[in-house]
């Protein structure tokens, strides 16, 4: 049996009308790179026909494809966790579907890592995203970088390549919500970044927000950086110095010049900005208790309901599909 020296890791949620045009382009793309390899779809608990879609795929070259189903919804990062425990290749691709990446481009992740990389990012050229959605990734990015020292250009784009020995590195970690790109530079010995093309979504809408880009930030900082409580608790410091002075100031003022009133609003607006100093520090230390309240839990990080894949060259399609259970 050859060695498989590709898997490409595909998550799949609610993408129907882009999955042929996704088929079209990559298929052809990886057959001309001659390699052995392999396509892993995730679908993510899609509530349209994508699950459909990707089986009749999987009947149509089985020899390539393989289809991990979930029972329901956990996310683009567990559906890529999934795919990695499952992936057999020496070097494994993460895709998006809805082609903003174009499947062209894998070939020339793999070249740079033919010059001793073990881990690939990815730069957009040409950002085809709004303006504000530029604005935002950009300015998350530079804050995530000097939180937790982990260089990524562009954190946003799916396309990038890992050696087998990170993807094992990764598949140790049994946390239950992380940043995949960041484990794997945290665990890379000799990372590097390319430049890709990037084009417009050719059908659907995305899946991500203005709130999802944020969250994926907090998760970034709190999961791999105790930076911002180091922050806050000089902020605090800082605070509590300013406030006893300020106090000393006012009964100093009260002993010379006598009751007064001018002073109360100005009271006021320190005491609610000191306020809402405290509120943000109880939030982002429950963001530290809460990630350690998930872990804690030891709940499945995802259920998958079957996996299509080709079990021997005597059996059916419709024999090729394994249930599976909880994984952990």
């Amino acid at each position: 049996m050859n060695t498989i020296q590709l898997s490409v890791i595909i998550p799949v949620y609610n993408e129907e009308e882009g999955l042929h045009t996704l088929f079209n382009r990559l298929y052809p793309a990886l057959d001309q790179l001659n390699i052995c390899y392999e396509i892993v779809f995730i679908n993510d608990g899609s509530r349209d026909r994508s699950a459909a879609i990707l089986r009749e795929q999987f009947q149509k070259r089985p020899d390539v494809t393989r289809v991990i189903l979930f029972n329901g919804n956990f996310g683009q990062h567990m559906a890529i966790m999934a795919g990695f425990e499952q992936s057999r290749g020496l070097r494994v691709v993460t895709l998006d579907a809805d082609l903003q990446n174009p499947p062209e481009e894998i070939g020339k992740l793999l070249a740079k890592m033919d010059e001793g990389y073990d881990y690939i990012g990815s730069i957009r050229k040409q950002r085809n995203d709004s303006w504000w959605r530029h604005f935002a990734s950009r300015a998350m990015n530079n804050l995530r970088e000097r939180i937790t020292h982990i260089k990524i250009t562009d954190q946003g784009c799916m396309l990038r390549a890992y050696d087998r020995g990170v993807v094992d590195a990764i598949n140790s970690c049994k946390e239950v919500n992380t940043f995949i790109p960041a484990l794997a530079y945290t665990f890379s010995r000799n990372p590097a970044e390319v430049l890709v093309e990037h084009e417009e979504r050719a059908e659907g809408e995305s899946k991500y927000s203005l709130y999802s880009l944020i969250r994926l930030n907090f998760d970034l900082m709190t999961g791999f950086s105790v930076v911002p409580l180091q922050w806050f608790s000089m902020v605090g410091m800082l605070t509590s110095v300013v406030s006893a002075l300020f106090f000393v100031l006012l009964v100093v003022r009260r002993l010379i010049v006598g009751p007064e009133a001018e002073g109360l609003f100005t009271l006021f607006a320190l005491v609610f900005f000191m306020i809402g100093i405290t509120l943000f520090g109880i939030g982002l230390l429950g963001e530290y208790v809460g990630r350690i309240y998930q872990q804690v839990r030891h709940r499945p990080r995802y259920l998958v309901e079957a996996v299509l894949e080709k079990q021997d060259a005597g059996s059916s399609v419709e024999d090729q599909v394994k249930y599976g259970d909880a994984v952990l």
